[in-house]
């Protein structure tokens, strides 16, 4: 028995083939598993927070930004942007591109780019950093050094040429 009414070509209603393979409308072609699965890609890197509740101890390490909110301990080494917002406290030892400091950082800060101090920052640690910005009320104790980096390649550059035309 058929599961639909087979009708003939002169009947007046339409025709439906015994075969349902015909019946079936026409897919697109198929795309491949990793071509579907592919994630989207981004200029920007993607930002991880650790929230205001969250406490936590260990090693953050990776690139893309960094939010810290909550209590920190432990060294932090990004290739992107750290950003210690007002009222978290962090101890460790800090590596990233910028540092920007709201809240309470018990820990040096090495080879950033720039490191910025808001008004409610507190720095206890070194600091070595290619521009450093001290916002009016922000404290810090510790050595600061800034600006070597851009004059050591200058030195280097015009030691070079003064080699060269000797």
């Amino acid at each position: 028995m058929a599961l639909w009414k087979e009708q003939t070509p002169g009947s007046g209603t339409s025709f439906t083939p015994k075969d349902p393979a015909a019946r079936e409308p026409e897919r697109p072609a198929a795309v491949p598993l990793n071509q579907e699965r592919r994630p989207r890609e981004r200029s920007e890197p993607k930002e991880s927070v650790i929230a205001v509740d969250l406490t936590i101890d260990g090693k953050i390490e990776g690139s893309g930004h960094v939010r810290i909110a909550g209590r920190f301990k432990g060294d932090i080494n990004v290739q992107g942007n750290l950003t210690i917002d007002a009222g978290a406290h962090v101890t460790g030892q800090v590596r990233a591109h910028t540092v920007t400091l709201g809240g309470e950082l018990n820990g040096n800060i090495e080879a950033a780019a720039r490191v910025e101090l808001l008004e409610t920052g507190v720095l206890s640690g070194d600091v070595k950093a290619g521009s450093l910005i001290v916002a009016a009320g922000s404290r810090m104790r510790g050595q600061v050094e800034f600006g070597w980096a851009e004059q050591a390649a200058r030195v280097i550059g015009s030691s070079k040429g003064e080699a060269a035309a000797s």
